[in-house]
């Protein structure tokens, strides 16, 4: 049997030149007294973009740590008590999103009632469509990165518009369009092609590489931007690829690469969305057999047999053009560690570490080396 599952999504609004309108808006929607989550980088955007078109905002809470640590994640939902908040903007990436989820999550175990968000992203890995999120639990021996699925901190409203990217920091801009292709390829593990995600995603994918494939080498957004070598349709293309590689994340269940990027990320302290830069392709190379004749859908051209080989050469090939780290000592990643890494994957990712194949447990260590 078949199955699509949909999560509660109120809205998604997007354009270009939009985010006065869309904050304008909010109140509709039930957003009377938000908190604005997002980062320091940030707050003179919010000033400037978005605060002055609410009604009545609670302030801002810009005391974020990447991965959302359980004790942010604390500190977070006290400012939303104190200041007697309704709803969250959410202004930023996703450990933004993951540290609104999270409180939504936390506010309503301790009052009843989850917090609405509104998600205002600012990178494209697609977190504001989904009801998945992080919390890097810091009370054991060594951190661990906690997921968790609750349909109902899912954004209420996403707003999208290009102006969210200009100023995001170019490795991370480009390496969460690579983490959002993440999202479309794993979402193949349990999902027929004939599904709505693998038709969307197959879309979504191409979308993204038709962009990324061209993007100038070294240059920000803004500089790209003022050259004439990006356009903000193609930022806001990118946002819709973000967007389609993660349309329906209630019907998906994610793989290796993922949980491989969970514990780089909260056990080890590497920005989240590079590591889909470091995994995402040797995953494909080596778990092409799990996936069968699925992949071909992001490869038309290509026999099944190489269906796997041929979209991981394009995903490694963008990721090396744009100048992404793809191996872990490019992010000075202590190579004696990758016993550990193995060992938390048995201990918490065991299904997702079979998609290795046969003996998958044995090939662990050397498929571990060989990102390194």
């Amino acid at each position: 049997m078949n199955e699509l599952n949909c999560l509660p999504q109120d809205a998604v609004l997007w354009g270009q030149d939009i985010l006065p309108a869309a904050t304008a808006s909010l109140e509709a929607h039930g957003f009377r007294h938000p908190l604005t989550f997002t980062v320091e980088p940030l707050r003179d955007f919010h000033a400037q973009h978005v605060a002055p078109y609410l009604t009545r905002g609670a302030g801002t809470f810009t005391d974020l740590p990447p991965h959302a640590p359980n004790t942010g994640v604390r500190r977070a939902l006290d400012a939303c008590l104190r200041a007697e908040a309704d709803s969250i903007l959410a202004l930023g990436g996703g450990s933004v999103l993951d540290a609104a989820k999270a409180v939504s999550h936390l506010h309503q175990q301790e009052t009843g009632r989850y917090l609405p968000i509104a998600a205002y992203p600012t990178t494209l890995s697609g977190s504001e469509f989904s009801h998945y999120f992080g919390v890097t639990e810091t009370g054991g021996p060594q951190p661990f990165k906690r997921s968790y699925a609750v349909r109902e901190t899912v954004p209420k409203v996403v707003v999208i518009d290009p102006q969210l990217l200009v100023n995001t920091p170019r490795e991370l801009l480009l390496s969460s369009a690579i983490k959002g292709i993440d999202h479309a390829v794993e979402g193949m593990r349990r999902v027929a092609v004939d599904h709505p995600h693998a038709i969307l995603a197959a879309a979504g994918v191409e979308r993204f590489l038709a962009v990324l494939e061209k993007w100038p080498a070294g240059a920000d957004t803004a500089q790209a931007l003022l050259s004439g070598e990006v356009t903000t349709d193609d930022l806001l293309q990118l946002q819709l690829a973000a967007w389609q590689c993660y349309f329906f994340p209630a019907s998906v269940i994610y793989g290796l690469s993922h949980r491989i990027g969970h514990i780089l990320g909260g056990t080890y302290g590497l920005p989240h969305s590079v590591t889909s830069c470091i995994t995402l392709a040797p995953v494909l190379r080596t778990c092409g057999a799990t996936y069968g004749d699925k992949l071909k859908i992001f490869c038309r051209s290509e026999t099944t047999a190489n269906a796997a080989s041929a979209l991981a050469d394009r995903i490694a090939n963008a990721v090396k053009r744009l100048g992404l780290p793809d191996r872990l000592r490019a992010v000075d990643f202590d190579r004696a560690k990758l016993a550990q890494v193995a060992a938390l994957l048995r201990q918490n990712y065991a299904a997702e570490v079979a998609d290795l194949g046969d003996d998958a447990d044995a090939m662990l260590p050397a498929f571990l080396e060989g990102l390194w």
